[in-house]
């Protein structure tokens, strides 16, 4: 298979989220508005390397050897994922114009005197053993143009979903939970910030309780009971009452932050699981602007059927609640369907402006290029 039978606009997005599942790889063509994915990858972490990188997520002891080592093993992992990627997909780099790689975060600190993001995953390493032109390191540019550096998605958001007939409301659920609002009047903003956790807190208090790396469906939360003081303990935290734009992350909302709970093990999962699911409600709610409103939800937590049927409980009549694969975008990849477009915005030169979004005070290319091949 050549280039010539291709269109000229197939990229390949990577990431891997706070969870550390999986690294999503997934070659996505552009040559249409409505983009379409051409194969997809689950490539796996090794439990190990995943360890490792959470130790990251706080100060402790030989950090930046610890750092230069992991960034090295990530890229490497990354790089294997596409060479993975692209087997099962009978592609060749050939057929690739760029990779869009966000990086593994390790911290997120978009406030102070000095705010910074750090994602690793060597972009230089990637490059070289794809042989495929690699861009990464897109938040950092944001941040230095007065940005919190994320979300970055409810840009995509609204090249996929604004409608010109009603409001739409896009909500990812990955490790952390973000809302983006699409209004049908394009001469208006769009808003989008993190909401809260979605499913890290769940993810960790699966790993520490059952050695598992999630609650697959939410088998294991419905076995439980909310506990109503826990929930109103937890919902008083001043993040969500915080005025956008905001981001977060598992630096903030991590098991320590749950305080001291004598619940079962189960009632807390169940108690966290109604966290995500009350978060994201009242955003909705607070952000609904009109009676014809559709809500969208991606990411992991998409696939949590528990999760979803709250969801659609708690938004009542008001809402239409669908899964965007109801709308030709698969739920599972589309943060990875992001990074190739991120990609191809940087490698076209596309300025984008996140000033609603992150704060960022003006529209700017995000992304550095690493030569794959010359």
């Amino acid at each position: 298979m050549t280039r010539s039978h291709l269109p000229p606009s197939y990229y390949i997005g990577l990431l891997s989220g706070t969870s550390m599942d999986a690294i999503d790889a997934a070659i996505i063509d552009f040559s249409s508005h409505l983009p379409s994915m051409i194969s997809a990858h689950s490539h796996p972490i090794p439990n190990e390397l995943a360890h490792k990188t959470r130790v990251l997520y706080r100060s402790g002891k030989n950090e930046i050897e610890q750092l230069g080592q992991l960034d090295i093993e990530w890229g490497k992992l990354f790089g294997q994922a596409v060479i993975t990627l692209l087997e099962k997909s009978n592609c060749t780099r050939d057929n690739i114009i760029a990779i869009g790689s966000h990086g593994q975060t390790i911290r997120h600190h978009p406030h102070g005197k000095t705010p910074f993001t750090l994602q690793i995953g060597d972009p230089n390493t990637i490059a070289m053993l794809s042989g495929i032109n690699t861009v990464a390191d897109f938040r950092r540019m944001d941040i230095a143009c007065g940005g919190q550096g994320a979300p970055l998605a409810p840009a995509f958001h609204r090249h996929l979903f604004q409608h010109k007939n009603h409001d739409t409301l896009v909500i990812n659920i990955g490790g952390i939970s973000n809302i983006t609002y699409l209004p049908s009047n394009p001469r208006l903003p769009l808003i989008g910030y993190d909401i809260g956790p979605g499913n890290t807190l769940m993810d960790a208090w699966c790993r520490r309780h059952l050695n598992r790396p999630y609650d697959e469906n939410g088998t294991w939360a419905m076995q439980g009971a909310v506990n109503l003081e826990l929930l109103s303990q937890l919902l008083k935290d001043p993040y969500f009452s915080q005025v956008p734009p905001k981001s977060t992350g598992p630096e903030y909302f991590h098991l320590d932050w749950l305080g001291s709970d004598d619940s079962a093990p189960q009632n807390t999962q169940r108690t966290l699981l109604e966290l995500t699911a009350q978060t994201i409600c009242q955003d909705v709610v607070r952000l609904t602007k009109t009676n014809h409103t559709r809500v969208l939800i991606c990411g992991g937590g998409a696939r949590n059927h528990p999760l979803l049927h709250r969801l659609k409980t708690i938004l009542g009549a008001c809402f239409s609640v669908e899964t965007t694969d109801q709308h030709g975008i698969a739920s599972d990849w589309l943060e990875a369907m992001l990074f190739a477009w991120l990609a191809k915005m940087r490698t076209e030169g596309n300025a984008l402006d996140l000033s609603h979004i992150t704060g960022s005070t003006q529209k700017k290319v995000l992304g550095g290029v690493f030569l794959g091949s010359i």
